[in-house]
This record gives structure tokens, C-alpha cells and sequence, in this order.
């Protein structure tokens, strides 16, 4: 949405004597600010009621510039449904205000810029290393850091707590340090929590990740366009095809294109198909976790389900890649829309039993009612989004709110909670499992005729009947193959409604076949930055019910 110049006489009024940058970028506002200026501008966009939500935050590298670090901020706001990004740069080794006391959101973005770019943050509680281990030597996503070049940690840190250095023990309590994971069941091998019990509550939490870091963001620059989309599949693994979906249609805004409606609705089909799967595992996980084993072996079964149509269409089952730039790599095979029904129809049925299991079950009720409960203002502070917002009462939801593939032309409803707790979370989720279904069942009955993907030389392979065929075809192959496709120099910000939230993809093209910069916003690691808070002063269970329901994917929140 374009609301530049009311961006522009907003904050003209407010600073009348600095000279900012307006631009309207690919659909994106842009405000370019001085460094000096940045907080106090951050300050007034939230306290003025007009962005309430931090929801991205990094860095671009520009070696050959004096001032070599361009940083941007994400802001959005659930009220008006609008967006603006600022952008300040700032010199090597100038250290810049943080903003973790206008949002708590900025903690854990601004941790990761200094573990990327080492990027000094003044003022900030706690400015160490987040996705790299605590041994890592440089600024991996520099320019000039070499993408081969690992380091393999040899130690363990103990137990360690953000307050380590302003805490003062109570000498009339004896704490007892445990480590919860990643070995723990509950934390699948990739979370690290610490806590100090006091008896069998938890007076002191922090977590540790990183565990399944691979610097995919790095990866993105040495590689082509469609080269990033393999990786993609691997950021949330449990919904390969949405980060597909969402990293192709940044590109494809940035290039200016529009995929063909047949390609729309069956990006819509395997997204909505994800975020079953996606909600199947959190559901059916958290219910082990808590002792309810019938409920994972039961919910299991269609997600196999759904994984033996993911075959059929391309091959895979887990990571996909199965769209392209420009569209989706091939066609359905004949009857696949009708084994999409059947399954959707096998789905409803399950969910209806999943009901019967956990709805009503006392245990199930004692475990999760009231336990993590969050507030709107808290979860916004946050930078919340997706089931777990909804659970808290605010009904964003992009499909609703920024319709896309034709979303706005579907019957479907946008489920929220009251309480923001474990067990809204849970009925949030089942009922979004109902109304992806109906989305689905909707889209499958009236596919549209016409190509899979756009025909345009410069961006999508030729088929290979003209690639074997003709010598322009051949030509137009090996042209693609050689040079890639090559958006023009720009940047863009676009997001899509994953399962678990807002995934969002920055893109800084430099005009060549490879990303500049390409910066994920996974909705897990906003989410996860809340996690010590909501369990200190709760009780040790209660660690394990509230690590379930937020149904973090170590895959897109370590990246």
C-alpha cells in the first residue's frame, strides 16, 4: 500500500529540520533516515499508535562504500494493515543505539546482526553471539568472509543466563540449575533450555540455539535464484512447500511477473496442504510430549497422507522444491486434484476424532488451560504472528489481510482465541486445520485451464520437446542455464501466512544472476524470543506444554 506521502508529512512535521529520503520501492515504503535519528524515529512511529509491531530487522553489506552497513527495520501495524521500512547506514566499527527499549522484538534481531555483521548495538542487555557457536571467529554474512569456511566448536557452555551480571541470589534459596535439552525428547534434539528451579518452579530461564545453523542466508548469495529454492525447503522442513511459495513470489514481485492462475491455485492447494501437516505435527507432538500418545500415531496417518500426494506430484516427500520462478516445476498428473479431495475428505474425518481425544480430555485441559498465557499488547511487543496471535484474540491473518493468489475470492473464516494459552493455541490450529480444508476443497473443484508456469525466455527453462527439438529452444536453455535469471538492481520485502506465522523474504538484488542479500523472516524466532518469559514462575511441566504449543521448527528459526 502506498501511503508514502502521508509517511513523509507525518514525520516532516515531527522533525522539520532533517533532511530523510521517501521512496516507494517495489511496492514497499522506504524511509531513508541518518543514524543519529533513527531512534527517536522509531519512538514516534510506535508511540503515535501507527506501527505497533517490529517485524524484521538486519543488515546489507556494502564493502566499497565509507559508510559500509546499510541497516533496515521492518515495521507493520495489525491495526491499519500497512508497512514501512527504515533504512540508516552507518561506517565500520561505528556502533549504533539499540532499539530493544522501543520494542522487545529488536532483543534477539539485533543479536543475530551482531553475530552476522558485528554490528555494536549500544545499550542493548545482552549483545552476544545467537545463531553461531560461541567459539566462531568473524562476520559471516560479510562480503569479505569466505562461504567455505567453517569452524567447528570443541566446547559446551554451562549454564549461563542473560542477567548473569546484574543477578543477586537470594541467600534463603537454594536454586538448582538444570539443562533441558537438545537431548531432551521434548527439544527434537535442536533446543537448549537453561533453567533454576525453586522447588518445582522456574525462578531463572534462557535458551541456546544454533544447533541446526547452516547460514542459509549465506548460501543465498553464492548461489542462483532457483538454485536458493532446494533451501528453502529446509527452513521449516514440516511445510516444505510454503517457503517454496513464499521465496518464489518475493522474485517474482521483484521481477515484476504474475504467475498463471493455474499455478496460483495449486501453490494455494500445497500451501493449504502444508499447513495441515504443519499443525498435524505440532498438535501430535505436543500430545506426546504431555503423555497423549494415541492422538500422534492417529494424527500421523494423514500426514503420510498428504506426503504420498506431495510424491505424486514431483517425487519428493519431505523437501519438495516443487515451484519455480515463474510457476511450478510441472503439471499435475491426471486425477491428482481428485486424490486431493479424497484426502481432504479422509482429513475432516480425523480431525473430527482428534477432537474427541483432546478437546474434552481432563489432562489434556489441566496441561494446557491457562498455562503460557499471553496478552494482545504482549504477543504485538513481541512480534508475534500467525496461530499464536490468533490465539490471543488479534485476527491477522495475511490471506485476509494482504490477499494474494486469490485468497480474497475464497469462503473461509480466520479462527481466534480469548485467553492466549496453550489450549487456545490448540483450538486455534484445529479449526485452521478445518478451514484449509474447506480452502482447498474449493480451489480443487474449479482449477483454471491454461499453462503451469509464465513462458518468458529470460526466466523459466524451455520445455525440453523444444530444448531437443529446435535450435532457438536449445539456445534459450543454455542461456538461462549460464547466465540465470537476473531481476533488475533493487530490494523488495514480501511476506506470506506460513503454519507457524508471517514468512517473510528480504531481497537486495545487485542486478547479477545471485541475491545481494537475501534475509528470511522466519516466524519461529520472534516467536521463540518470548520463550524464557512466558515459563519463568511457572512450573517445570509447564516448560514442556508452552515448548510444544509454539511449535518451533529449528530449521527456520536457526536458519
Amino acid at each position: 500500500m502506498n501511503n508514502i506521502e502521508a509517511i513523509k508529512q507525518d514525520l516532516q512535521a515531527k522533525f522539520p529540520e532533517s533532511n530523510f529520503e521517501y521512496n516507494f520501492i517495489n511496492g514497499n515504503n522506504v524511509v531513508d533516515i541518518s543514524s543519529d535519528k533513527l531512534i527517536p524515529v522509531l519512538e514516534h512511529l510506535k508511540s503515535s499508535g501507527q506501527y505497533d509491531v517490529l517485524m524484521n530487522q538486519s543488515a546489507v553489506d556494502f564493502p566499497d562504500s565509507t559508510e559500509r552497513f546499510q541497516l533496515f527495520y521492518e515495521l507493520f501495524s495489525t491495526k491499519d494493515i500497512k508497512r514501512l521500512r527504515i533504512r540508516t547506514r552507518i561506517r565500520e566499527n561505528e556502533a549504533i543505539d539499540s532499539a530493544t527499549a522501543v520494542w522487545k522484538a529488536a532483543n534477539w534481531f539485533e543479536r543475530e546482526t551482531y553475530d552476522m555483521f558485528g554490528i555494536e548495538f549500544k545499550n542493548h542487555p545482552n549483545l552476544t553471539r545467537i545463531l553461531c557457536h560461541h567459539e566462531f571467529k568473524g562476520w559471516p554474512l560479510r562480503k569479505d568472509y569466505d562461504a567455505d569456511h567453517q569452524q567447528h566448536c570443541n566446547t559446551t557452555m554451562p549454564i549461563h543466563f542473560q542477567d548473569e551480571y546484574n543477578y543477586v541470589p537470594d541467600p534463603n534459596k537454594n536454586l538448582i540449575p538444570l539443562n533441558i535439552g537438545p537431548s531432551h525428547p521434548a527439544t527434537h534434539g535442536t533446543l537448549r533450555v537453561m533453567v533454576e528451579l525453586d522447588g518445582e518452579k522456574v525462578a531463572r530461564a534462557n535458551v541456546e540455539l544454533g544447533y541446526l545453523h547452516r547460514c542459509f542466508e549465506k548460501m543465498a548469495e553464492t548461489h542462483p535464484y532457483n538454485q536458493v529454492i532446494p533451501y528453502t525447503d529446509r527452513l521449516n522442513y514440516c511445510s516444505a512447500p510454503m517457503n517454496n511459495v513464499g521465496y518464489c513470489k518475493t522474485v517474482e514481485k521483484m521481477l515484476g511477473i504474475e504467475v498463471p492462475a493455474k499455478a496460483q491455485a495449486m501453490r494455494v492447494i500445497l500451501c493449504e496442504l502444508s499447513r495441515i501437516i504443519d499443525h498435524i505435527v505440532c498438535i501430535g507432538a505436543n500430545a506426546v510430549d504431555l503423555g497423549a500418545l494415541t492422538g500422534f500415531f492417529h494424527l500421523f496417518k494423514f500426514r503420510e497422507m498428504v506426503y504420498t500426494l506431495f510424491e505424486k506430484l514431483c517425487g519428493a516427500r519431505l523437501t519438495v522444491s516443487m515451484t519455480r520462478v515463474g510457476g511450478m516445476a510441472q503439471d499435475a498428473p491426471e486425477g491428482w486434484f481428485d486424490d486431493v479431495l479424497q484426502t481432504c475428505k479422509e482429513i475432516r474425518k480425523g480431525v473430527e476424532d482428534l477432537e474427541g481425544l483432546l478437546s474434552e480430555n481432563k489432562i489434556w485441559i489441566q496441561r494446557t488451560k491457562g498455562v503460557g498465557k499471553i496478552s494482545a499488547q504482549e504477543a504485538i511487543e513481541w512480534g508475534y504472528t500467525g496461530p499464536l496471535l490468533r490465539a490471543c484474540g488479534v485476527g491477522l491473518d495475511l490471506r485476509k489481510a494482504e490477499p494474494y493468489y486469490g485468497y480474497d475470492q475464497l469462503d473461509f473464516d480466520v479462527p481466534v482465541g480469548t485467553e492466549g494459552d496453550c489450549y487456545d493455541r490448540y483450538l486455534v490450529r484445529v479449526e485452521e486445520m478445518k478451514q484449509s480444508l474447506k480452502i482447498i476443497e474449493q480451489v480443487a473443484k474449479n482449477i483454471p485451464g491454461g499453462d503451469f508456469t509464465v513462458r518468458d525466455k529470460e526466466i523459466v527453462l524451455p520445455e525440453k520437446k523444444d530444448v531437443y527439438g529446435n535450435i532457438e529452444g536449445l539456445m534459450n536453455h543454455f542461456m538461462l542455464v549460464i547466465h540465470g535469471l537476473r531481476p533488475p538492481k533493487g530490494e523488495i520485502y514480501d511476506a506470506t501466512e506460513a503454519a507457524n506465522g508471517e514468512l517473510g523474504f528480504h531481497l537486495v538484488s545487485d542486478g547479477t544472476g545471485n541475491p545481494y542479500r537475501l534475509k528470511v523472516r522466519p516466524p519461529c524466532f520472534a516467536l521463540y524470543q518470548s520463550f524464557p518469559e512466558q515459563i519463568t514462575g511457572g512450573l517445570v511441566a509447564d516448560v514442556i506444554s508452552v515448548l510444544g504449543s509454539m511449535n518451533l521448527i529449528a530449521g527456520e528459526l536457526d536458519r
